[in-house]
């Protein structure tokens, strides 16, 4: 049976919820659209739009949860999982569950299981380091920008630091002398095992289980989730051996004390901020009337 709904939007509120998700969405959108007219590229700015598989355009679609009603609307205004309702259209969750319960549920296991477990603060962001270790400059992935440190010193600060990624994601674009230096082999099999909250590339990837999970979950909390994968993408490239000064992200210097010391307390405030989404995430898959934005 198809769940109560919990909420009913009159025509102007809902229409107003639209608006304010598009104008938040095109102020992110419209920088990355100009780079991309341009033929240019931003290692920071252009990676949540060209490393995920969600369009710009379905990032500013806006689609108000399960468990919403909204008044004097028509299904063909939302598209093919909206059914007609007296007063408007739903989203229709039995058809959508149906359709995606296989992939719904493991990404709420993932959820879960991730929450249950202790937040890990020991990496020092040494996965980004890992993908470029013993390559070549001409090589490495963002080849347009140089090592800080330059490839040998690079090397020596993975050989002195260790690796101590969980994360599958990250841990598969490791460069092959990298890879054994890692304590764990993860894999996509152990994901469940071995994803944990103080990951970054775990809470950046909210973002992604938040798209996949629409729509039924709101479009305003993947635009949340976008907001927090964004600037962990920032961190995460100032921790990098990369030397981006010149595009205004001073380097986190992860090979001394105070970088690493910086580097924990903003991972520190990262986990709390996502598994406050990872909630939020899980209470509109468990209780899809109660969806909210």
């Amino acid at each position: 049976m198809t769940a109560a709904l919990a909420t009913v939007l009159d025509a102007p509120t809902w229409r107003a919820r639209r608006r304010a998700h598009e104008e938040r969405v095109d102020a992110w959108l419209a920088p990355h659209l100009a780079r991309r007219r341009g033929g240019v590229r931003h290692p920071v700015e252009d990676f949540l739009f060209t490393y995920y598989s969600h369009r710009p355009a379905q990032l500013r679609r806006w689609h108000p949860g399960a468990g919403v009603e909204l008044r004097d609307a028509e299904p063909a205004e939302f598209g093919p999982d909206y059914r007609a309702t007296a007063a408007g259209v739903t989203l229709d969750v039995d058809a959508v569950r149906a359709r995606r319960a296989g992939s719904v549920d493991w990404i709420r296991d993932l959820l879960v299981a991730t929450a249950g477990r202790p937040a890990h603060l020991g990496c020092f962001g040494m996965h980004e380091w890992a993908m470029v270790y013993r390559q070549p400059q001409d090589e490495v992935r963002h080849n347009a920008w140089p090592l800080r440190l330059g490839p040998e010193r690079t090397a020596a600060v993975v050989d002195e630091r260790g690796v101590r990624c969980s994360h599958f994601d990250a841990y598969r674009f490791f460069t092959a002398p990298a890879r054994p230096l890692n304590v764990l082999n993860p894999t996509r099999e152990s994901q469940h095992d071995l994803e944990q909250p103080g990951c970054l590339h775990a809470n950046m990837d909210l973002y992604k289980w938040a798209y996949k999970l629409a729509p039924l979950v709101s479009a305003e909390l993947v635009a949340d989730c976008f907001a927090l994968a964004r600037e962990i993408r920032t961190l995460d490239m100032r921790a990098s051996p990369y030397d981006l000064a010149a595009l205004g992200y001073p380097p986190v210097r992860v090979e001394t004390p105070e970088g690493r010391a910086e580097y924990v307390t903003a991972q520190r405030g990262f986990a709390e901020r996502a598994a406050t989404l990872r909630a939020r995430l899980l209470a509109a898959l468990e209780t899809p009337g109660a969806s909210r934005p």
